[in-house]
């Protein structure tokens, strides 16, 4: 079938620049006439290959939200235009942004387009995003969005087929020539891509042994639904009690699918007046993860710590490749460094974006690495990997229960073997097995614990938090700042956080003041790109304590005195005039 191609004449939009995670914008912005074909048309003429869009493959999928498949179908009909080879899309296309990376990889395609606007909420009122995956299944680089950009600067056409409306809710191939829609199932790929990391047979066999270990998945009413129920439900063999939230929804159920305790307070109840040893949620997108129990709350610096100790004892994947290296963002806390320098490990601390940690991927320098804002990932795919978290850190618990990490911690550290003997006997005397708290207090016996906070001021007003900015940038410049003590505090150095890729040679800068006192504390503050609306300013506050009696302690309480110092020398209420933050995590 031979289809015609028009010649659509428009204007350039302001403000087409793509974030760390894609363009965000309210729905009603994409919806005016032109803007979200303009950006489509930016996102093919940028395609680095050499050719561009013309032969090209590209996966496309989404979360689900409230305008997606307008976007689809106007996808494929800009593709086709613009000589598209062919477009593999997830089934109603529903892709969560792990399995795109999968699936960019598995299939070798020139890309992927993904709609999303992750953890922000969804329907005609909010939200929308689209971001472009390049060939190795990550983020695209600087030199790929800064490209888009460009092209969305000096727009004045866009290229459309005239194609009939695809229904994407049936799985199967459409041909238009030599242009090709495939839609396939949205799963099925990223189950096949768990089973090869994890062993499903031996969990199966653990919740048979283990009836009264309950545990409860969210999947927000975002991507991961389907996901979530899939492995849980029916390759688990677990009861449908065990996922809550799984059909996903244009507008997440009115929520905010954000797997934080504010926006998860749902799970967080049930959890807690249920005493479930395992709780977990996912957000839109997929990508992020939070892990909670009846009796604890794992911090995603934690949890990627936990992870990265115990990888090639715990979980098959590391066991047959090994850990190359670790690798966290700047404002994630230093737990995962103690990690490294113990096992003697190569680390490295980079701008908050996945597309760093892919180049170091690729590089074969990083295994495992993680984000405060709840992405934990590794090297089978180059996104943020909720399920695969989840999944990481109950096979942990799963392999601890039974025994199976004794002789790894015991290489590992001696000192933690009473610990682990004493969970084991209780386990024998058929009492409940290790909880998640007594995994946090084993960890930190080891390598001391980080207490860690990140305080979030949604749409704050744009001008106020730049001028806290720059009120910070002239602070540390300052000569004085450093040696000035404030409180119990003394300022041993200060900076506005750069990076230099080791793989590219790539430079960015201005990435969030960092304030790091003497006694190791620090304070960094920088604003987010993942908002649509205002500025969202993210106030991360860290002390770390080798002090066991403090282990228990209550985190607010323990970083009180570090906040109120933070507050103070940021002027952040003054300048901004918010008193309370959004989210506390």
């Amino acid at each position: 079938m031979s289809f015609n191609i028009h010649t659509v004449p428009t204007s350039a939009f302001d403000g087409q620049k793509p974030g760390t995670s894609g363009l965000r914008k309210r729905v009603k912005v994409f919806q005016q006439p032109h803007y979200t074909e303009n950006f489509i048309q930016a996102i093919l003429d940028a395609i680095p290959e050499s050719g561009g869009a013309k032969g090209a493959t590209l996966v496309v999928g989404g979360d689900g939200r409230f305008y997606s498949e307008e976007v689809l179908n106007a996808i494929v009909k800009i593709s086709a235009a613009n000589g598209v080879s062919k477009l593999i899309i997830g089934h109603k296309g529903i892709l969560s942004t792990p399995a795109a990376s999968n699936l960019i990889r598995k299939r070798k395609a020139t890309g992927g387009i993904l709609l999303t606007a992750s953890h922000n909420p969804g329907g005609p009122d909010a939200d929308f995003g689209i971001k472009y995956n390049v060939a190795n299944g990550g983020p695209a680089p600087e030199s790929v969005t800064d490209k888009i950009y460009e092209v969305s600067k000096t727009i004045t056409a866009y290229k459309k087929a005239e194609l009939p409306e695809i229904d994407f809710s049936h799985i199967k191939t459409h041909t238009f020539g030599h242009f090709i829609v495939e839609v396939v199932d949205s799963v099925n790929d990223y189950v096949m891509l768990m089973k090869e990391i994890f062993d499903f047979n031996q969990i199966k066999a653990f919740f048979d042994k283990r009836p009264d270990f309950k545990i409860l998945f969210d999947g927000m009413n975002g991507v991961t639904g389907p996901y979530g129920h899939r492995l849980f439900v029916q390759e688990l063999d677990l009861p449908i009690s065990s996922v809550m939230r799984y059909v996903p929804l244009h507008d997440f159920g009115g929520a905010h699918p954000d797997p934080n305790l504010t926006y998860a307070h749902d799970l967080v109840a049930r959890v807690k007046s249920e005493k479930l040893a395992f709780g977990a949620a996912s957000d839109g997108d997929g990508d992020r993860n939070m892990i909670i129990s009846h009796d604890a709350f794992v911090t995603p610096s934690d949890s990627v710590a936990i992870i990265a100790a115990h990888a090639e004892h715990a979980i098959p994947y590391f066991r047959k490749h090994g850990v190359k290296g670790l690798a966290r963002s700047m404002p994630t806390s230093q737990a995962l460094d103690l990690v490294a320098k113990k096992k003697g490990l190569e680390y490295f601390e980079v701008p908050t974006g996945w597309k760093f940690f892919g180049n170091l991927m690729d590089a074969s320098r990083c295994s495992i690495c993680g984000e405060e804002s709840f992405g934990t990932g590794s090297d089978h795919i180059r996104e943020k990997d909720g399920l695969w978290a989840i999944l990481g850190k109950f096979w942990f618990i799963y392999n601890l229960i039974l025994g199976l990490l004794v002789e790894g911690l015991r290489v590992e550290a001696g000192v933690l073997i009473s610990s682990w003997l004493n969970i084991l006997a209780h386990v024998n005397e058929s009492q409940p097995g290790a909880s998640v708290h007594d995994i946090l207090q084993a960890h930190y016996k080891v390598y001391g614990r980080n207490f860690f906070s990140r305080y979030d001021y949604e749409e704050v007003d744009s001008d106020g938090a730049n001028k806290m900015v720059e009120h910070l940038r002239s602070l540390i410049a300052s000569s004085g700042f450093v040696g000035k003590k404030y409180g119990e505090f003394t300022v041993a150095t200060a900076d506005d956080f750069s990076y230099k890729d080791p793989i590219d040679g790539s430079v960015s800068t201005k990435q969030g003041i960092r304030i790091i006192f003497a006694d190791g504390s620090r304070i960094v503050i920088r604003l987010s790109g993942t908002g649509s609306h205002g500025a969202t300013v993210r106030l991360y506050v860290e002390k770390y304590s080798s002090d066991p009696s403090e282990y228990t302690a209550d985190t607010q309480k323990a970083l009180k005195p570090l906040i109120n110092q933070a507050l103070l020398i940021s002027r952040l209420t003054e300048l901004t005039g918010r008193e309370e933050p959004t989210v506390i995590t």
